[in-house]
């Protein structure tokens, strides 16, 4: 059975109250750990991505003997502790050249990890672009272009495609401002040729310059900013199918309630079907008049109509008599 941490004070209940899941989770934020040996290259890229990903960033500048491949206890650790859903472990070596390896956790236990192996004759750093660059905490555009996206098994580009969407999407939002899209991140593949070298991972980073164009809608041109990576894919661990299943559950609070028999139309107008018991028109409530009182017959209506020519022919003036 799984030991119970109970809280020995409040201070310390109310951190375990801040890990607990959460129906609206906050922005996830990354961490960032060197290994034992790093490259100049790792740095600078490495900066780069902190830049980018303020304010949902942290940082380990102390060197860590970790392989999250042959153990991994230490990442999960370090989430556990910083609260941070998100890895980048930086390591360098002969065999594995400029490593990025990014790891996603659930639950604070590893969940799937991809390596990254950054070329360094096209790296280029952010300075290295001399224009301006986006506000922090701005959320991009991103788009990815490339057949090894869309293939529908489960491939080291599917899990690439999942790990940096995580990375650079930022705090949700649920509308967005057009003067806030100042940047774009733009991550493309080749296609994969039979008995050749296997495609690289190229992600570059554009600002969106909106100029006059004579018209209502303004001309958007692109300008790169910086930094230019181009990596290849090493190892990898796909998501456990279970644990996966877990990590995709939407918690009952999560969806709003929708009602019942309420629809819009296409003129966005709300629609809505109201079910009625069925009614009883004799005991319907009407206006009451003399008229329309139910002892009225028709003999005793003609009765009185007589009587009322009666009365009609005394009150006649004597002199307009024949």
């Amino acid at each position: 059975m799984l030991r119970q941490v109970k809280p020995k004070n409040a201070r310390a209940k109310r951190a375990m109250d801040k890990r607990e899941p959460l129906v609206n989770e906050n922005p996830k934020t990354t961490l960032f750990v060197a290994g034992q040996r790093t490259s100049q290259i790792l740095k600078l890229c490495t900066a780069d991505l902190r830049m980018l990903k303020k304010p949902f960033v942290e940082s380990f500048m102390k060197k860590n003997d970790i392989h999250p491949f042959e153990d991994a206890s230490s990442l999960e650790f370090f989430s556990l502790k910083n609260d941070t859903s998100l890895l980048i472990l930086s390591l360098h070596s002969k065999k594995r050249p400029h490593c990025l390896t990014l790891v996603r956790t659930h639950a604070h236990k590893i969940l799937d990890m991809l390596e990254l192996y950054i070329n360094p004759s096209t790296f280029r750093t952010l300075q290295q672009f001399k224009n301006k660059k986006p506000a922090v905490g701005l959320k991009p555009l991103i788009t990815f272009h490339g057949t090894p996206f869309e293939d529908p098994n489960q491939t080291k580009w599917t899990l690439a495609k999942s790990l940096l969407l995580d990375l650079f999407r930022g705090q949700e939002a649920g509308e967005v401002d057009v003067e806030g899209l100042q940047y774009m991140i733009s991550i493309s593949a080749a296609e994969q040729v039979d008995e050749e070298k296997a495609p690289e991972l190229r992600i570059r980073f554009y600002l969106i310059k909106t100029l006059k164009s004579g018209h209502k809608l303004p001309r958007v041109e692109v300008e790169e900013m910086g930094p230019r990576i181009d990596a290849t894919l090493g190892r990898e661990q796909f998501p456990d199918p279970d644990m996966m299943k877990e990590a995709l559950k939407k918690p009952k609070g999560a969806e709003p309630k929708t009602k019942k028999n309420i629809d819009m139309d296409v003129m966005g107008d709300k629609m809505g079907k109201i079910h009625l018991p069925r009614q009883n028109f004799g005991e319907l409530q009407s206006r009451k008049m003399k008229g329309l009182k139910r002892g009225r017959t028709p003999e005793a209506d003609v009765e009185m109509d007589d009587a009322d020519v009666v009365v009609d022919e005394e009150t006649v003036p004597k002199k307009t008599r024949v």
